[in-house]
């Protein structure tokens, strides 16, 4: 259902430059962000935190009939980035994208979430 696209020397690893649609219905998610089913926030590092996201739209993604592999376009907002997050941002995506052809992807550092506690929000495009 989903053909990435990268041209040659792409220059961004462990994207998909683009994602064609060549079948199914999409599903567009809201911010999911990383309140556990107990309803506070995870942790108090961008890495517990990023999981809990992920594993919030995970649960989402199951219940819309998809999953993780066909998440089409992931975007990432960051409370106040700063670029050695990356590794770990990229290792807990790893944990729940398909590596061999992962999302079309952004990563937007943010000056503030709706909670002054949470650190991370993320939202998606999947394919049914």
């Amino acid at each position: 259902m989903l053909r990435a696209v990268n041209p040659p020397r792409a220059n961004i690893p462990g994207i998909s430059q683009a994602m064609i649609v060549e079948g199914g219905r999409l599903v567009f998610l809201s911010g999911h962000v990383p309140f556990g089913s107990d309803g506070k926030i995870a942790g108090p590092g961008l890495e517990e935190q990023f999981r809990q996201a992920l594993t919030n739209l995970d649960q989402t993604l199951k219940t819309a009939g998809t999953s993780f592999a066909n998440v089409a376009r992931l975007t990432i907002y960051v409370r106040g980035y700063q670029p050695e997050q990356l590794p770990v941002i990229r290792a807990v995506r790893d944990l729940f994208a398909d590596t061999a052809r992962p999302p079309a992807s952004a990563l937007i550092g943010v000056a503030a979430l709706f909670h002054p506690e949470v650190l991370v929000e993320v939202d998606a495009v999947a394919v049914i």
